[in-house]
């Protein structure tokens, strides 16, 4: 199965961005390595290591791994990948690249936040997993959801992750709730919070399934009271300029 060089680039440097962003490395380096589906042992064959030094790293047993290993583990899980007819390359194979149209607005924090100051800048209602609004978010994705379910099965899922997927996806447009929910769930990539705007307006409108998704993943579930997409995009951008002046003071 040959890759495009163009994919494997913006693949290797999106993991490798995750990786080294990440507050726990490790679990970050078995999700991607699980998302391959490829083995510690066939992983470590690879590197030229031992496979209880991938574990070891994994389970947090070693200290944070160092750029020149990251590169190193993200260059192999792709090769191996190739070999392996690894789903998530066969994918990437199929279709090309393109910053999609489905994409309203896309930013990462020069430092994370609470995934709270995302629920308040949304003005948003809770609908599950409350308690992990203390985790901390990277970035955000303001997503046409109507547009971005077109393309589910492509490259676009992926673009939504800008270069980590430890974010905010927020899905504009939302009738019910069900549909962003289901995509999430059947898809390896998971985003650390989820918001839905749009039509769906009241807590008890929202698709009681898409709830009970959210809370299989423990993903925080938010619904936006701001009605118009311009204004919601406009609240976060404000979020993000706040967050970046304080980091220049």
């Amino acid at each position: 199965m040959a890759v495009p060089a163009s994919m494997k680039e913006v693949l290797a440097r999106r993991i490798a961005g995750e990786i080294i962003l990440s507050n726990q490395p490790g679990v970050t380096m078995r999700k991607w390595r699980e998302a391959f589906d490829i083995s510690q042992v066939r992983l470590a064959e690879r590197l030229g290591l031992s496979s209880s030094v991938i574990s070891d790293y994994e389970s947090g047993r070693r200290l944070s791994p160092g750029t020149r290993f990251v590169k190193r583990f993200v260059e192999s899980l792709i090769s191996v990948g190739e070999e392996g007819e690894s789903q998530m390359l066969r994918q990437l194979a199929r279709l090309s690249i393109t910053f999609s149209d489905a994409i309203v607005d896309m930013r990462e924090f020069p430092v994370p936040v609470k995934a709270r100051r995302i629920c308040e800048a949304v003005n948003g209602v809770v609908l599950a997993n409350e308690p992990q609004l203390s985790r901390d978010i990277y970035g955000y994705t303001v997503v046409d959801s109507m547009r971005a379910l077109e393309t589910l099965s492509g490259t676009d899922f992926y673009q939504m992750f800008g270069s980590t997927t430890e974010r905010a996806v927020v899905f504009t447009g939302v009738s019910s709730g069900r549909s962003p929910m289901v995509a999430i769930r059947v898809h390896p990539l998971k985003p650390r919070m989820v918001v839905i705007q749009g039509p769906v307006s009241k807590a008890q409108s929202v698709d009681k399934l898409g709830v009970m998704l959210a809370e299989l993943e423990q993903i925080p579930y938010v619904m936006s009271r701001i009605t118009n997409v311009d204004r919601l995009v406009t609240s976060l951008n404000d979020l993000y300029r706040a967050v970046s002046s304080a980091r220049l003071t």
